[in-house]
């Protein structure tokens, strides 16, 4: 069995694999869904667009699922504090979520144009509204979160909805939207052909150019951004006590990490480099290749923010001291290390299956294919 404070640091970078996973996957899902009314300019076209995803993109919700489980079983007051003072915000990717699973499944069940152009705007915002969400909840962790403890830490939230959507945050939000429509545009280029592919290029070359200015707008204003950094010694072995320690708030804390590893510059040219590489790879049509440029801008842009606030989780504005860290926010020993063997067992399981399940619905998604399966098809 591991010591605790190894197991903090693999369920650090076990919540960090299942969110990129969750980017990686869900993300192309929901791509394709905000592109959805833009690079399909007809029913049959639109048609199309669906059915790249439309198989499997319920099975790839397991990812959100299950990251979100890792973080209600190893990180509980992160998940209580984030629900409470994200609750909002929470609900309004829910609600957005809610459009996907009606709207694959009714869609194309009446011809009537109204109700399917209907269906398309719903499949659009359920695509287009968690990324942009997403972004904006990590712009706030970057800049703090207004909450605090008491003596029995109970959490407090102390901030408002409004106070959520604040420049740097939009601005993350901007580049969280536009890497997922990027990713789903590379993989929607894959998948199609003729005109929608065409179309589906342009979308994804066009969001890339956007996240990586966004990105490295974002990356700049961080240096100037009042960061966190734990000013008294921390037992990373020990119990978790998130009022145990001190925190103290400074210009350029979030640049700490990379002044003392180097290598973890690594990490943002990967976000930008991937991005570019895939924009090129898809005015080549080298689609596949392009699609794995952009889940490693992925990694990059999603590792960038894990390097910038390591050990930080979910710093707070309003108490410093009470801020969350990957040494104080976590489960006992024993239920991270049971976690740990069930993620060992049932991680590659999952990648197994989804593995199979992609090899067998690979191909091209044609007009044809879908008048063919008039009554089968999405």
């Amino acid at each position: 069995m591991f010591d605790y404070e190894t197991l903090k640091l693999i369920w650090w970078l076990l919540v960090g694999v299942l969110l990129v996973g969750f980017a990686i996957m869900d993300g192309h899902d929901m791509g394709v869904g905000t592109l959805l009314p833009f690079v399909g300019r007809s029913d049959i076209e639109r048609r199309v667009v669906i059915n790249t995803v439309g198989p499997h993109w319920d099975g790839n919700q397991v990812w959100f699922i299950t990251g979100g489980g890792a973080i209600f079983a190893a990180w509980p007051l992160v998940y209580a504090t984030a629900f409470s003072g994200f609750y909002w915000a929470m609900l309004a990717v829910l609600w957005a979520l809610f459009f996907r699973p009606v709207g694959f499944d009714y869609r194309s069940k009446i011809h009537n144009a109204t109700w399917r152009s209907t269906w398309d705007w719903g499949l659009f915002v359920g695509g287009a509204v968690p990324p942009v969400i997403f972004g904006v909840a990590f712009g706030n962790l970057l800049q703090g979160v207004p909450f605090q403890f008491d003596d029995y830490l109970i959490s407090t939230y102390t901030g408002s909805f409004w106070q959520l959507l604040n420049p740097f945050a939009l601005l993350a939000g901007v580049v969280s939207s536009a890497m997922i429509t990027m990713h789903g545009g590379a993989y929607l280029a894959h998948r199609t052909e003729g005109v929608v592919q065409a179309r589906a290029v342009k979308g994804a070359i066009g969001a890339g150019l956007v996240m990586v200015l966004g990105f490295v707008a974002a990356g700049i204003w961080l240096q100037w951004i009042p960061g966190f950094r734990i000013s008294s010694v921390v037992d990373p072995a020990a119990l978790p006590n998130p009022l145990g320690k001190t925190v103290v708030r400074e210009a350029g804390a979030w640049m700490a990490n990379y002044a003392a590893q180097p290598l973890l510059w690594l990490l943002p040219a990967l976000g930008v480099l991937g991005a570019l590489a895939a924009a090129g790879l898809l005015m080549a049509r080298r689609t596949l290749t392009a699609f794995v440029c952009s889940s490693l801008a992925i990694v990059g842009v999603i590792g960038t923010a894990g390097a910038s606030m390591f050990p930080f989780v979910m710093p707070s504005s309003t108490m410093p001291a009470a801020s969350l860290t990957v040494w104080d926010s976590v489960s006992s020993h024993l239920t991270l290390g049971i976690m740990f063997w069930a993620t060992m067992i049932f991680m590659p399981l999952i990648v197994l299956y989804t593995s199979w399940a992609y090899r067998v619905m690979r191909g091209k998604v044609t007009a044809a294919y879908i008048r063919e399966n008039e009554h089968g098809a999405y």
